[in-house]
């Protein structure tokens, strides 16, 4: 009885998968490593506020796994589109990066150069990464919050029509 319900579950698992990796957008000389990851022992409650001219609050009520992560972009290196489970506080050590917003319809970047910091958002807020210079690397520190246990901080997302890349 088990036999006949495993191969269609099964198959769907794979097509899943493959629609997936087709709508993602694969990013070129990036690399990520994960240097710690570590859960809270009680509820923890993180609340961050944004006053870039109108005020946000991003609020995450009992934050799950906080992954600390150092990205290195070569020359020209990008990301993908991608967002990721929960905010994220990045920062630029060296380089520039510059940050593209599925939410944009204009595309337009966002530069940030070393010693510089900012807040994604997360919970779905695509975006794509990328380092303008032909000749130098770029590198950041990234602290994602609310990552589901065992899960990556990283989602893919499909490119918005508003981008042509």
């Amino acid at each position: 009885m088990f036999k006949n319900r495993i191969i269609p579950v099964t198959l769907l698992a794979v097509v899943m998968a493959f629609a997936a990796a087709a709508l993602a957008t694969p990013g070129s000389g990036v690399t990520g490593v994960i240097q710690a990851r570590a859960k809270f022992l009680v509820p923890v409650d993180i609340k961050i506020k944004i006053d870039d001219g109108h005020q946000e609050v991003i609020h995450v009520p009992d934050s799950k796994d906080t992954v600390i992560q150092q990205v290195v972009f070569e020359p020209q290196g990008f990301t993908g589109w991608h967002s990721h489970p929960g905010p994220a506080i990045a920062l630029v050590k060296s380089g520039t990066l510059m940050l593209f917003d599925s939410d944009d319809p204009s595309c337009t970047g966002k530069t940030y150069t070393a010693g510089q910091a900012f807040i994604d958002h997360g919970q779905g807020h695509g975006h794509l990464a990328g380092n303008p210079s032909a000749t130098d690397r770029a590198e950041l520190w990234i602290t994602y919050f609310d990552v589901p246990p065992g899960a990556a901080p990283r989602v893919d997302q499909p490119g918005p029509s508003s981008c042509p890349f």
